[in-house]
């Protein structure tokens, strides 16, 4: 596999919001057949990379997949969006701010305080299931315009995720992964069990 005709091919199939905020690196040297670190708000560049001499091992339909749950993940995640937790943060920073320039030393130690628990949360919500399971159905609505039905792209996607376990030499699913793959089943019709919606995300 020529890894530059691959990312090309690749860059046609992401949404034009992945093309913006992503960038496919070959890696060669890494364990993993795709990778990416959690964006941080001070970053704007949002690499994914890509081991080519694993990726090849894999299914066109299931590195698609695959691409695109990542880029959906790495889009999806938003440090900067109206809601009461950056609301908390930004009254924080503002707070933390004023009461400095007062020399008020307790007064910045509870903003600050406000703040760190309002991005800890923020960080949080961007690293749970729930932003794994989001990610995995923006991934199959976006492979439903490049031509594959619903069931097909979950099963896709289902298929990868335990052919990268193999690959990578991991002995059993994680927690994580069985969750999502459950779901697929189930949008794929393969199980008739889906998500409880009690499920604690």
């Amino acid at each position: 596999m020529e890894p530059n005709v691959e990312i090309r091919r690749l860059l046609d199939l992401m949404p034009a919001s992945g093309r913006m905020t992503t960038k496919l690196v070959s890696k060669p040297q890494q364990a993993k057949v795709i990778d990416a670190s959690f964006p941080q708000p001070w970053n704007q560049a949002r690499p994914i990379y890509i081991n080519f001499d694993l990726w090849r091992r894999l299914t066109k339909p299931q590195r698609d997949l695959l691409l695109l749950q990542m880029v959906s993940w790495l889009t999806g995640v938003k440090w900067f969006k109206p809601d009461i937790y950056q609301g908390m943060v930004l009254a924080g920073l503002v707070g933390g701010f004023l009461e400095a320039a007062q020399s008020d030393v307790v007064g910045v130690a509870v903003a600050g305080g406000l703040s760190a628990i309002a991005a800890w949360r923020i960080w949080r919500t961007n690293k749970s299931q729930e932003s794994e399971l989001n990610a995995d159905a923006a991934a199959i609505k976006i492979a439903q315009r490049r031509g594959y039905s619903e069931a097909e792209a979950a099963q896709h996607l289902l298929s990868a995720i335990e052919a990268v376990a193999k690959i990578e030499g991991h002995s059993s699913l994680n927690f994580a992964e069985l969750i999502r793959c459950q779901n697929l089943r189930a949008i794929a019709g393969l199980s008739p069990v889906g998500m409880p919606e009690s499920y604690d995300k």
